[in-house]
């Protein structure tokens, strides 16, 4: 479902919901897997808050920006970012199953978005590649990259096959959870065409996403030799609780996927209904220690507004002062969040 009139219709969203403003500016949609998690009987659900549009986000704050995490600043050309020096985000396409209401690239994903690479975009893309040597991992996000087909992702993994000093193909996506059925033999094929170390990162926020669905499209690919990690983003009303982040994370190595970042939502439009505090986040952060095997635990990061990279804020990179933070980035520099 991708219109006002279809949550209208699955009762998600009552009629005269005020929601059309939200959908002109960004996107909707709710894969039939999706609508399965949401239960309607519970005005604060968490799978709904995380799908469901609300005119919340017509509410923008003063810190907030179009391009929260600086991807912009660091395209050299038209789906790279290269922020980091030895890896760069390929982003083939700018399209999603569903899209998540806290989203960092809200301005640039969907219908009214960027859209998919043209093939002269891709070339370029794919010749910037091979011309950076030092460039040992290519991540492909978008978007999301799963949205794809096989065909399509096994030409893109075909061409970066060809790249000799890229080991590492990486994938982001939230296709296991929210449109399982995509998991087949011939998608697996595809991811692991290339014959470089293939890792995907699975996106999901709470513990209910596992559904058995999920579970097997996680099996799927891990017996296909794909290594899976996760990403999860710590939202208020959704995961927010210790008890909820140790079943999501327990749930994740459960599914052989090793928790890898919990993200700090990021500074996007009409998001703030979803942010909590730093050192809230951090207090529960610190509670999961002990209380869930090492095996379970993230890592807690803030993406720094202005493309300046993460920063492990479980960690002694940040320091509050004045009602502020003082965030480290890995080159050692200090940045004051939220910015001024």
């Amino acid at each position: 479902m991708k219109t006002v009139a279809d949550l209208e219709g699955a009762k998600l969203v009552s009629v005269q919901s005020g929601l059309d403003p939200v959908a002109e500016k960004y996107a909707i949609g709710i894969t039939p897997a999706v609508l399965d998690l949401i239960d309607r009987n519970d005005p604060a659900d968490p799978m709904a808050l995380q799908f469901v549009p609300s005119t919340a986000e017509l509410h923008t704050t003063a810190e907030e920006r179009d391009d929260p995490i600086g991807d912009l600043s660091h395209s050299p050309v038209e789906g790279i970012v290269h922020r980091y020096p030895d890896r760069v985000l390929l982003k083939a396409v700018h399209v999603c199953p569903v899209y998540c209401r806290f989203c960092f690239r809200r301005e640039m994903v969907g219908p009214q978005g960027l859209g998919t690479l043209t093939s002269a975009e891709l070339d370029v893309a794919m010749d910037y590649i091979a011309d950076h040597t030092e460039i040992w991992e290519v991540i492909l996000t978008g978007g999301d990259p799963l949205v794809l087909s096989p065909r399509r992702l096994a030409g893109l993994m075909e061409r970066l096959a060809k790249i000799e000093h890229v080991k590492i193909v990486r994938f982001h996506t939230r296709v296991p959870v929210v449109e399982p059925e995509r998991i087949d033999a011939e998608m697996v094929a595809a991811l692991t065409s290339s014959g470089k170390t293939t890792y995907l990162a699975v996106h999901a926020n709470h513990p209910r996403e596992f559904s058995p669905a999920a579970r097997a499209a996680f099996k799927t690919l891990v017996e296909g030799g794909v290594v899976l990690v996760s990403q999860s983003v710590l939202l208020r009303g959704v995961n927010d609780d210790v008890e909820t982040l140790a079943a999501l994370m327990r749930g994740f190595v459960e599914n052989r996927i090793k928790p890898y970042y919990l993200h700090h939502p990021d500074l996007a439009p009409g998001t703030s209904h979803f942010r909590i505090g730093i050192e809230e986040g951090q207090k529960l952060v610190a509670a999961l220690r002990g209380r869930i095997s090492g095996l379970c635990q993230p890592t807690y990061v803030l993406d720094i507004p202005g493309g300046y990279g993460k920063a492990d804020i479980g960690a002694a990179t940040v320091s509050a002062g004045d009602g502020c933070f003082r965030v480290r980035d890995w080159q050692g520099e200090e940045h004051a969040y939220p910015p001024g």
